[in-house]
């Protein structure tokens, strides 16, 4: 079998279908950084590691830089020399334009063909980190931590069966390396995906703090900053071979196959996945091969996995550092950012690896790329919207708001955005800002019709008056009239009090008042924590903390279905009970004064809203469905209203410094449905 070894730019040796390409330095001719004492010329990353031909370099600025060759980027990719020698830099910060979608910035290496887990591949670099991320939640596993080594699929879900990483805790000298294996997830919905952790030295992934400031102990296996570790990955005949070698340390090797799974089965999911993974909903299988008809490919450089995304969002892969609204140069001057040093570099390639371009292709400039709404969940054009402006949108496919409305992705999978302060332009008939949808067809009880929604709440108001019991809450799904006194017979709530970790769950029914309509009131069930009825005995006195609350950035699904003028809805969440409700549309159980619940009494009769409804319901009147956001948190005085006046900050109705205080409210829907009634099950 004939090979070819090729050390660049001095040597060539014949020997046929693999090409090895060696690291070569300069380092004994240079004495500052990127000059050489003889020639006094740039010293070009290719001048130090001459593979750079093969592989295409992704920037910190989220940019495809093509081949590296004869190629510096003073910010991200450059040499520096350490006083024996020339190393190579890869830098990237906590925020910046990513590549893909991914939430993280990068400085790294893509290589530019694929090839099966069944051909010879192999990868082997020395390397040096000099920095990783000073800020950030220590709760969060990614946090103080990058990747400087990986192979990626090109095919399929794009996912990762190897990615290595070094993670220092701020205040520790030493910090752990460890590899990680990302499941090749069965079926088409990769947002069950986890990655499962080993260690090198020091801790796995899955150790982390105990608070966002609270710290383990330093590994004492660890490596510090500054100190060299080489790594090699070989793939054989579908198995990969990891070998890590540091001076000092013991030399671990490891070997997992790549083409036969070891997960295929939910009883299969190992311990530190069902700690880490589960709680945030990554609780897929594998399929059966693996990554077996996938073609892969090699990276390596500084992939930062700190960003500054919300916590709340997802508990493993977003940080809360600091990020200076992405300005690289504030974030290099008090270490938010990841930086890698590497000394030499080899790759083996077959003659079968093929090219990778439709990566590239379908990567490239994609964190730039508009995604509508429609596109994550398709039902907008039965719907049009109000937003929390007050604009009305008729055509919402193709149509996104960077204030109320477009998507984002969570680390995991993508999501829809609505987005509402607690002042701006109203509906006709509210005292609350809503960037809601409204459906488009109209339907009677008896007709009926379902909506559904997994959705979580990210946000909602940080002010207002907790003895006010619409403080604090939004509706993020509804039943409206489009008739008579158009009221609501369904609208679901969440609310959170100031403070509070877990907030509730619950949904009112609104009476189709008999006569005037100026003494309409709720009547609210419980679905987890309290009903509306539960509020503060001072404008800052709050109650105790629901027990069986639901936190910010929690998932919960819920759907309405109403078939023959009888409404059934159901609740779900993960670790909480699935609840269902039933109730009457079409005949009223609130017809005479003394059937006005004791909850209504207290709540809503001190106001002057004592009504009974009409005997027959809701029936016979058009009603439509509602989703989004529609906050219940308003600057009106309390005095004025004690249940729906929350007394909160507006800033004036100036949007932008609501959002920034907090002050609005915000809930992300991944799925949603509509469509007719169906007789339930």
């Amino acid at each position: 079998m004939n090979y070819k070894f090729i050390t660049l730019p001095t040597t060539f040796l014949a020997l046929g279908l693999c090409l090895i390409l060696n690291s070569c330095s300069n380092g004994a001719t240079s004495t500052k950084k990127g000059t050489s004492t003889q020639a006094q010329k740039t010293t070009y990353p290719s001048d130090v590691i001459s593979f750079f031909d093969h592989w295409n370099l992704i920037l910190g600025d989220g940019s495809n830089a093509g081949k590296a060759v004869n190629f510096e980027k003073k910010d991200f990719f450059y040499t520096e020399n350490d006083g024996k020698r020339d190393w190579v830099v890869f830098k990237t910060p906590n925020a910046g334009n990513t590549h893909g979608t991914s939430n993280n910035t990068r400085t790294e290496l893509a290589q530019l063909k694929k090839w099966s887990p069944m051909t010879d591949a192999k990868l082997e670099a020395t390397v040096k980190v000099k920095n990783v991320s000073t800020t950030g939640d220590a709760r969060v596993a990614s946090t103080f931590s990058v990747v400087i080594g990986q192979i990626h699929s090109a095919d399929g879900h794009e996912n990762e069966p190897f990615k290595l990483f070094y993670k220092k805790f701020p205040g520790h000298t030493k910090g752990s390396v460890f590899w990680n294996y990302e499941i090749n997830t069965a079926g088409d919905d990769n947002s069950g995906r986890w990655d499962y952790s080993y260690p090198i030295w020091g801790y796995d992934f899955s150790v982390v703090g105990t608070d966002a400031n609270t710290y383990p102990p330093e590994p004492e296996d660890g490596i510090a900053l500054d100190e060299e570790l080489t790594y090699v990955i070989e793939i054989k005949d579908g198995v990969m071979h990891l070998k890590f070698t540091s001076e000092g340390h013991e030399t671990k090797t490891f070997t997992k196959n790549l083409i036969k799974s070891e997960y295929a089965k939910a009883s299969d999911m190992p311990e530190q996945v069902k700690k880490l993974f589960v709680p945030i909903g990554q609780d897929g299988v594998e399929r059966e091969n693996a990554y077996a008809k996938e073609g892969l490919f090699f990276k390596l450089g500084s992939y930062n996995q700190t960003n500054g995304k919300d916590p709340a969002v997802n508990k493993v892969w977003c940080n809360g550092a600091e990020t200076h609204g992405g300005d690289l140069q504030k974030q290099y001057a008090d270490g938010n950012y990841a930086e890698v040093w590497f000394k030499s570099g080899k790759i083996e390639i077959s003659d079968d690896a093929i090219s990778n371009a439709g990566y590239f292709q379908a990567n490239d400039g994609l964190a730039k790329k508009i995604v509508y709404p429609n596109e994550v969940i398709p039902f907008m054009d039965k719907f049009k919207m109000l937003m929390g402006d007050g604009t009305n949108v008729e055509d919402i496919t193709k149509f996104e708001h960077k204030d109320f409305f477009y998507t984002v992705i969570d680390g995991t999978r993508r999501w829809v955005v609505y987005k509402t302060p607690n002042a701006g332009v109203t509906s006709k008939n509210s005292n609350n800002t809503r960037t809601e949808l409204h459906e488009k067809r109209e339907w009677t009880p008896e007709q009926g019709g379902k909506l559904t929604g997994i959705c979580k709440v990210m946000q909602v108001s940080t002010s207002g008056d907790a003895r006010v019991a619409a403080s604090y809450s939004t509706v993020v799904g509804q039943i409206h009239s489009g008739e008579g006194h158009e009221n609501e017979p369904f609208k679901l709530f969440y609310k959170k009090f100031p403070g509070h970790t877990k907030g509730s769950v619950f949904w009112n029914y609104e009476i189709n008042t008999e006569g005037s309509n100026k003494k309409r009131w709720d009547y609210s069930s419980a679905i987890w924590g309290y009903d509306m009825s539960v509020v503060g005995k001072t404008k800052d006195g709050y109650p105790a903390e629901p027990a069986d609350g639901i936190e910010l950035g929690e998932e919960f699904s819920y759907e309405v279905n109403v078939y023959k003028g009888i409404m059934y809805l159901t609740f779900k969440s993960d670790g909480h009970e699935t609840k269902t409700f039933t109730k009457n549309l079409i005949k009223s159980e609130y017809a005479k004064q003394s059937d006005i619940p004791a909850q209504v009494t207290k709540l809503f009769v001190p106001i002057g809203q004592d009504g009974t409804e009409q005997a027959t319901a809701y029936k016979g009147e058009l009603n439509y469905f509602k989703q989004g956001a529609y906050n219940q948190t308003n600057g009106k005085d309390p005095e004025k209203n004690m249940v729906w006046c929350a007394g909160a900050e507006t800033y004036g109705g100036d949007i932008a410094k609501q959002y920034e205080n907090g002050c609005y409210t915000e809930v992300w829907f991944r799925e949603a449905t509509v469509g007719p009634g169906t007789a339930p099950k």
